[in-house]
């Protein structure tokens, strides 16, 4: 009888991961755990996965508030600065923000709207239709937008961020002055120092300031790009994919970590005599259809992964097939016909009606958000996430 189960994909305990551990050995470990209780089998083309919140642990890449603080003064004048286009967060944001404000004697925080760049709500698209807002075009005062929406709160965390981003700001000993606009170049009437905090759209928002005359333009992706006072760093990355760690401390994304994924490749070779692909993860990317919220807060879903993961699904859609080239057969006259078409393909399948609907993304970011709902983020204690049957299709018996 041929096997019923196709992809699985389960998350492994691990201990709690500290500054300076063998992040190798404990991911190879906790892979073999699994197998020796039974609970796993390795095969050809596994995929073990951990998240980078661990790989950054072991790294020690952590960073303090007054850190922070050093590099905006530094790089941006310590005077009035511009932080635009930051998203709502407790967890990712907002501790960053006490450190750029404890870098400035006033910002200008410039707030993107309806939502932040990952789709956090400040007002509904309908409420802006009633009161004839144009958000491509209208800038908004805090008082014209109190005026217009008054204090609303996010539906999950019943927090008004607007309210919360400049009180927090005032205790840092900054001043605050709070502006709504999607257009960056809003910001340079009130001053010539920019700090942009986006994420996906960085390069074009700084291209985009520098054209218009800005004189001190930085990303959140400058800042802690090199170690200040000892501190962690990310070279590529800077404050982007950040964490709150304690009040006054960040996790930052993790550095280069390719090295890491392959010893645990080859360890694991060694081992099960399994050639197992490894990848790092971090946010998956996909959109919550309630909270509206779209999840990659981090700069990529992978820092690093191993050589199998490249690339894109080469997939045909198996009810095209059924409905289309093999609509007058059932059973297992039709079984046999599609295990036969798939066996068939060749090459890649861009163009191919019949492989119209199937997911056009990187097999990492696919891989990496099934890592992401699967390890979750809060106490399920399973960083380690191995995913089994990925590559199968229906002809794998």
């Amino acid at each position: 009888m041929s096997r019923m189960v196709g992809t699985v994909s389960m998350g492994l305990r691990a201990p709690i991961i500290r500054e300076g551990d063998d992040l190798a050995k404990i991911v190879v470990d906790s892979v073999l755990g699994a197998v020796k209780t039974g609970e796993l089998t390795p095969r050809d083309r596994d995929v073990a996965c951990m998240t980078e919140a661990i790989v950054a642990r072991a790294q020690g890449n952590y960073a303090s508030v007054d850190d922070i603080a050093f590099d905006v003064r530094e790089k941006l004048g310590g005077e009035d600065v511009g932080v635009i286009f930051p998203i709502l967060s407790r967890n990712r944001f907002a501790i960053c923000l006490r450190g750029i404000a404890k870098g400035a004697k006033k910002i200008y925080l410039m707030l993107s709207y309806p939502s932040d760049e990952v789709g956090n709500h400040l007002v509904d698209l309908d409420l802006l239709d009633e009161k004839g807002v144009n958000p491509y075009s209208d800038v908004l005062s805090l008082e014209k937008y109190r005026e217009l929406f008054g204090y609303i709160k996010h539906p999950f965390t019943g927090v008004d961020y607007v309210e919360y981003y400049s009180e927090l700001i005032k205790e840092c000993g900054a001043e605050v002055e709070v502006i709504f606009a999607n257009d960056p170049r809003a910001i340079l009437k009130y001053t010539k120092n920019v700090l942009n905090c986006d994420i996906h759209t960085r390069a074009r928002t700084k291209r985009l300031l520098k054209a218009a005359g800005a004189e001190r333009v930085f990303g959140l992706d400058e800042i802690l790009n090199a170690p200040v006072n000892g501190s962690g760093y990310n070279a590529r990355y800077g404050l982007l994919g950040s964490n709150k760690s304690t009040e006054d401390k960040v996790k930052l994304f993790p550095r280069e970590c390719q090295d890491l994924v392959e010893e645990i490749q080859d360890r694991l070779f060694k081992e099960t005599g399994k050639h197992i692909e490894v990848m790092v993860y971090g946010d998956g990317a996909f959109k919550d259809p309630i909270g509206k919220i779209w999840e990659l807060a981090d700069p990529v879903v992978s820092p690093a992964y191993t050589k199998g993961l490249e690339g894109t699904p080469n997939e045909l859609k198996l009810k095209y097939l059924a409905d289309n080239n093999f609509a007058a057969l059932s059973g297992e006259e039709l079984r046999n016909a599609i295990k036969n078409e798939i066996q068939k393909k060749d090459g890649s399948l861009v163009g191919n009606m019949a492989a119209q609907g199937t997911t056009p993304r990187r097999l990492t970011d696919l891989i990496g958000s099934l890592c992401d709902l699967t390890s979750g983020s809060g106490d399920k204690g399973t960083p380690i996430v191995y995913i089994q049957g990925y590559f199968d299709n229906y002809t794998n018996d």
